[in-house]
């Protein structure tokens, strides 16, 4: 792994432990009180540990699964005392989210990406924040604006795909979106193109119109572009709880979801939903949103969200990470890597990183589109 990409994942690990305070807060410490107060293993002690699970938003058939597996362990492994129930719990919160192999095979193939959200989630950011990461990555992004309805989700698609580099395909508003996905497909095939991001509109309120737009746009991609990986990604707000996971069981009743992305996870005390959407929807998180900065939204590492979840701190998980790196580097298998060189400038000093230049995105609050309309608009 590159030097940076660790830093990166270290420093997104301290945000996504901060983030979650609020949930530990309101689950992790209950769990923890149950696990010290009570004398022994009863009904009453499932029962509390299903009324935390429950209130802290994991959901009724994440906490069954995760409860019934701890009933059988206990039973199986004759165990008696309270505590040693905690890592069994842990457990079978992990279990409760996968994310396969194949989860961004997209990313590395001529791909069409939906998202779809209500308005209001952070769908129109997220787009924006995927465009730019993907851009940094090498790849030839480009944008449908196809929420035709709201000018200021075009408004701020266009402010992100200006300072990204990316090229925005646009209509006239209130136009049909299936032809602003149609004009868009001709252009990323004809600028070979590896990832087409389309933003749709997000009318829940009528679901019938909403069911033939989808309906529309995919038949569109269908007959113009065959060949292409299909992604339907529907963006949640993870500070709606529940609600999130009403949204998205309707949505999952329109289109063929699968994936999720959950965004405004920072300070939330309804972080459970992580679990739960998974669970109740067997559709994986694949993107999780911290924060209003690009590098704040990455991909969903299940372990690392338990981990911060039950509070590892991030001393601990970098402890860890450097454990297993030492192994790696230790292990006869595998050659050693060779030292880089250091960068230096004409004059022989190495560049400071207080040198670098100033990101594009660090000041795209400052624009007022976003000032009006609010970064998760």
């Amino acid at each position: 792994m590159a030097e940076e990409e660790k830093k990166e994942k270290k420093g997104f690990f301290r945000r996504l432990w901060s983030g979650l305070s609020k949930t530990r807060n309101s689950i992790v410490s209950g769990l923890e009180n149950v696990f010290t107060s009570s004398s022994k293993i009863d009904e009453d002690f499932y029962e509390e540990l299903e009324e935390i699970l429950i209130m802290g938003d994991l959901g009724v058939s994440a906490t069954d699964e995760i409860l019934e597996k701890l009933r059988t362990e206990v039973k199986e492994q004759h165990i008696k005392e309270p505590a040693q129930c905690r890592d069994i719990l842990i457990r079978g919160i992990r279990e409760q989210m996968t994310v396969d192999e194949h989860a961004y095979d997209f990313e590395e193939h001529p791909s069409v990406v939906l998202v779809i959200g209500v308005n209001g989630v952070g769908k129109t950011t997220s787009i924006g924040k995927l465009a730019g990461i993907y851009q940094q990555r090498g790849k030839k992004v480009l944008i449908a604006a196809a929420d035709t309805f709201r000018a200021a989700a075009v408004d701020q698609l266009k402010i992100w795909a200006d300072r990204a580099g990316v090229d925005l395909i646009t209509g006239a508003e209130g136009a049909d979106p299936a032809s602003v996905v149609f004009d868009a497909l001709q252009a990323a095939k004809a600028r070979h193109t590896d990832i087409l991001l389309v933003d749709t509109a997000g009318r829940l309120h009528n679901k019938k119109n909403l069911m033939q737009e989808l309906a529309k746009i995919d038949r569109v991609i269908t007959r113009e572009y065959p060949d292409c990986i299909r992604e339907n990604l529907v963006v949640l707000d993870g500070t709606t709880g529940q609600n999130a996971l009403s949204q998205a069981r309707e949505f999952a009743g329109v289109t063929n979801l699968t994936g999720i992305i959950l965004t405004k996870m920072d300070g939330t005390a309804k972080g459970g939903i992580a679990i739960a959407v998974q669970s109740e929807l067997k559709i994986p998180v694949k993107f999780i949103g911290i924060g209003e900065q690009i590098d704040d939204l990455q991909r969903f590492e299940p372990d690392a969200f338990v981990d911060a979840l039950f509070d590892v701190t991030p001393q601990e998980a970098e402890e860890e990470s450097t454990a297993e790196e030492s192994k790696e580097e230790t292990s006869p298998a595998k050659e050693a890597p060779k030292e880089e060189e250091s960068q230096t400038t004409e004059s022989g000093e190495t560049p400071s990183s207080e040198e670098k230049p100033k990101n594009w995105w660090d000041d795209i609050d400052d624009t007022p589109i976003f000032r009006e309309h609010g970064d998760y608009y």
